[in-house]
C-alpha cells in the first residue's frame, strides 16, 4: 500500500461563474464555491492548480481581490504551441462548468516595502494585479512598467489606468519597441524592491540590470523553467525518507520524485518542471543541488527545502522528511 506523506492541501470543486475576453488571446474565469461559501485565504502573488483532466494539471497565478473572498480569478493566455493546458481552458471551459482546483500555494509573495518598482511582460500582469491593491493598502509608493505585444493583446491595461493613472505606464512593443530597462534599472533605488514576471527572455534582463542592486531587491516569477545546468554530481546518491524509514537509491537518470514514487511514496507533485512548488519538500541533511526556477539565492543556501521533481544532491546522502 503506498504511503501517502503530502501535506494537507485544499481540494475544491469550483464552479466557473464567469468567463470574459480580456485582451486578444486571454480569457479570465471567476471560480465560486457551488453555494458560494468563502474560499482559503490566499496572498498576492499565490497561484492554483487547474486539474483540467487527469494528466492535464497547470498552474495559474491569481489576479483577483485577495479581500474577496468568495471569488479567485484567473487569466489565461492562449498558446497555440503550447501543453495543452490553455487550449483546453480556451477551448473546453464555459461558463457553469466545474473544476477541480488545488491549493493556492505562494512561492512569490510581495515582501514588505516603501517603495515597489513592478514590471510585467503579456500575461505575466496577473500576479502583479494583487501586489497593487497591497501596494496601496498598505501606503507604499510605486510604478508599474507594462509590455506587451500589441495593445490588443494586453489584458487588464485600461482598468489598470483608470484606477491607477500615470503610475502605470502601457508599453506596446509594435509602437515603442521593448521595454526600456536601462531607464527603469539602470540606477539602484535604495529601498525599492523589484517584482517581475513575464516571457524568460525578459526575467534574463531584468536579472542582467539588477545585478547591482543591493541583494534581495530583486523578486521574478517564472512561468517556464530555466535552462538547467550539468548536475553537481554524475552518479547516483541516496535518500533516507525520515517518516517512512525507506532509503531509496537516485541514479543519474531519474529523479528524487521518480524514485519516491517508486519506492511507493506518494507525494503531491505537479509540473514536474521546477517551476510550481508543488513538491517542495523539508531538507533534514545533507546539501541540495537546486535545479528549479522558484527559490531565491538566500532560500537555496539554506538547504532546508527543495523540489524533488527536478533538484538533486550536492553530496552523498540526503535526508527529506517525507
Amino acid at each position: 500500500m503506498p504511503v501517502n506523506t503530502t501535506a494537507p492541501e485544499a481540494g475544491l470543486d469550483l464552479v466557473v461563474t464567469r468567463r470574459t475576453d480580456e485582451a486578444d488571446g486571454v480569457v479570465s474565469l471567476d471560480l465560486r464555491r457551488a453555494d458560494d461559501a468563502p474560499l482559503p485565504a490566499w496572498t498576492p502573488g499565490a497561484h492554483i492548480d487547474l486539474v483540467l483532466a487527469p494528466d492535464l494539471v497547470r498552474q495559474y497565478s491569481l489576479c483577483s481581490s485577495p479581500e474577496d473572498t468568495r471569488v479567485w480569478r484567473v487569466a489565461v493566455l492562449r498558446e497555440e504551441e503550447g501543453r495543452g493546458g490553455s487550449l483546453h481552458v480556451h477551448d473546453k471551459l464555459s461558463e457553469g462548468d466545474q473544476v477541480r482546483v488545488r491549493g493556492p500555494r505562494n512561492h512569490f509573495p510581495l515582501e514588505g516595502a516603501e517603495k515597489y518598482l513592478f514590471i510585467a511582460g503579456g500575461i505575466g500582469i496577473t500576479p502583479i494585479l494583487p501586489m497593487l491593491e497591497q501596494a496601496e493598502r498598505q501606503g507604499s509608493a510605486w510604478q508599474l512598467a507594462y509590455g506587451g505585444r500589441t495593445l490588443a493583446s494586453m489584458a487588464f491595461r485600461e482598468a489598470l489606468v483608470a484606477r491607477y493613472g500615470e503610475r502605470v505606464r502601457i508599453w506596446p512593443e509594435d509602437a515603442y519597441g521593448l521595454l526600456d530597462l536601462e531607464a527603469l534599472l539602470g540606477t539602484p533605488r535604495p529601498g525599492t524592491l523589484v517584482y517581475c514576471c513575464g516571457p524568460a527572455p525578459l526575467l534574463e534582463a531584468v536579472e542582467e540590470r539588477c545585478a547591482d542592486w543591493p541583494a534581495g531587491a530583486l523578486h521574478v516569477e517564472r512561468f517556464t523553467p530555466r535552462e538547467p545546468e550539468a548536475p553537481l554530481r554524475g552518479g547516483a546518491f541516496e535518500v533516507e525518507l525520515a517518516q517512512t524509514g525507506i532509503t531509496v537509491s537516485v541514479p543519474p537518470d531519474k529523479s528524487v520524485l521518480q524514485a519516491v514514487e517508486e519506492a511507493g511514496v506518494q507525494v503531491l507533485s505537479s509540473c514536474r518542471e521546477g517551476t510550481c512548488g508543488t513538491c517542495e519538500t523539508t531538507v533534514l541533511e545533507g546539501t541540495v543541488d537546486h535545479r528549479d526556477s522558484l527559490l531565491t539565492p538566500a532560500e537555496q543556501e539554506a538547504h532546508d527545502t527543495m523540489m524533488i521533481c527536478v533538484s538533486r544532491a550536492a553530496c552523498p546522502r540526503l535526508v527529506l522528511d517525507l
